[in-house]
C-alpha cells in the first residue's frame, strides 16, 4: 500500500521504524483513510518485517493527534443503522472475524489490536496534544515519551459520545480505576507534567529532544533478541488479565522452553562467555 496519510520510515541498520501521522493541517485527525492505513502499517507492513524490531509512532507538525475528523460526520443521515444497533455493532466498517482474518481489519480498532499484539515494541513519541482518539492511540502503544508541549484528554464525554478505540480498557490499566473515572467522566485536559505524574507517559523531555529520546529507547530495545522481546511483551499483557499466579508461571515456562532452543539464546550465552557484543537474528 502507498500511504497518503502516513509516513513510514525504516532504519534497517538499527532495526527501527518511524510512523508519522501526516495530516498536520487538521491536527493529524483520523478520517477513514488514516484508519485503514494505520491498521495496514502495523498489520501487513511492519508487523511482517523481520528487520524491524521496534516502532515509534508520532505526529507531524504541532499535534500528535486531535482525534476524529468531524468532517466525516457532516451528513444528516443517521450514522448507525437500526439493524446495526440491534446487533450491537457501532460501525459497519468493523467486520466480524472470518477464518484467519483478525478482527477489525482495515479499521482503527483493528490497528489498536495490532499495536498490542505485534511482536515488536511500539513507542509513542507524543509531540503535541493527544485528544480523544489520539489519546486512545497513544495508550495503545507499549510505552509513551512526551514532549513538554504535549497535552492529553479523553474528551469523548464532552462530545456526547461513548469511550472509543479501547480507552476504557487501556486507561484504567495505566492509571488505575479512580483516576481513569476522573479523566473519562470530566474529559479534562492534562499537561505533560501531570501525565508523567500519574503514569500516562514514561518520560517527559524538552520538545526538541523528543525524537532523539524515542529513537534511543527504540534502538536500545531493538538490540535485544527479538524473540525474547516478543515473549516479554506477550507475558506482560497476559499478566494484566491473569488472576492465577500458577497460570502465569505455566505461560513463562512454555515461553522459556521455546526460547532455550533458539539460536539467539545460544548467541547470547556465547557472547557473554566470550565478552563480546551479541549479534541477534531473531531465530
Amino acid at each position: 500500500m502507498q500511504y497518503k496519510r502516513l509516513i513510514c520510515e525504516k532504519d534497517k541498520k538499527n532495526h527501527i521504524a518511524i510512523v508519522t501521522l501526516n495530516r498536520p493541517d487538521v491536527g493529524n485527525a483520523f478520517d477513514f483513510l488514516v484508519m485503514e492505513e494505520i491498521d495496514h502499517v502495523f498489520r501487513d507492513n511492519l508487523g511482517l518485517d523481520d528487520d524491524i524490531r521496534a516502532i515509534v509512532l508520532t505526529g507531524a507538525g504541532k499535534y500528535f493527534c486531535t482525534g476524529v475528523d468531524l468532517n466525516m460526520f457532516a451528513s444528516k443521515d443517521p450514522l448507525v443503522k437500526e439493524e446495526e444497533l440491534e446487533k450491537g455493532v457501532a460501525s459497519s466498517r468493523v467486520q466480524e472475524q472470518e477464518g484467519d482474518v483478525p478482527w477489525g481489519q482495515g479499521t482503527v480498532l483493528g490497528a489498536v489490536v495490532m499495536m498490542r499484539s505485534v511482536r515488536k515494541a511500539v513507542i509513542a513519541a507524543i509531540n503535541g496534544p493527544a485528544v480523544g482518539l489520539g489519546f486512545s492511540i497513544a495508550l495503545a502503544c507499549d510505552m509513551r515519551i512526551a514532549s513538554d508541549r504535549a497535552r492529553f484528554s479523553a474528551i469523548f464525554v464532552k462530545r456526547g459520545v461513548g469511550p472509543d478505540t479501547g480507552v476504557s480498557f487501556t486507561l484504567p490499566r495505566v492509571v488505575g480505576f479512580p483516576k481513569a473515572c476522573e479523566l473519562m467522566l470530566t474529559g479534562d485536559m492534562i499537561d505533560a507534567a501531570e501525565a508523567e505524574r500519574i503514569g500516562v507517559v514514561n518520560k517527559v523531555v524538552p520538545h526538541d529532544q523528543l525524537m532523539t529520546a524515542a529513537k534511543e529507547l527504540a534502538e536500545k530495545i531493538a538490540k535485544n533478541p527479538p524473540l525474547a522481546v516478543a515473549a516479554h511483551k506477550e507475558a506482560l499483557y497476559k499478566s494484566m488479565s491473569e488472576t492465577d499466579l500458577i497460570e502465569q508461571l505455566k505461560l513463562e515456562v512454555a515461553i522459556q522452553d521455546k526460547l532455550l532452543n533458539t539460536e539467539d539464546f545460544k548467541e547470547a550465552a556465547a557472547a557473554f562467555l566470550e565478552k563480546r557484543p551479541a549479534v541477534f537474528k531473531g531465530k
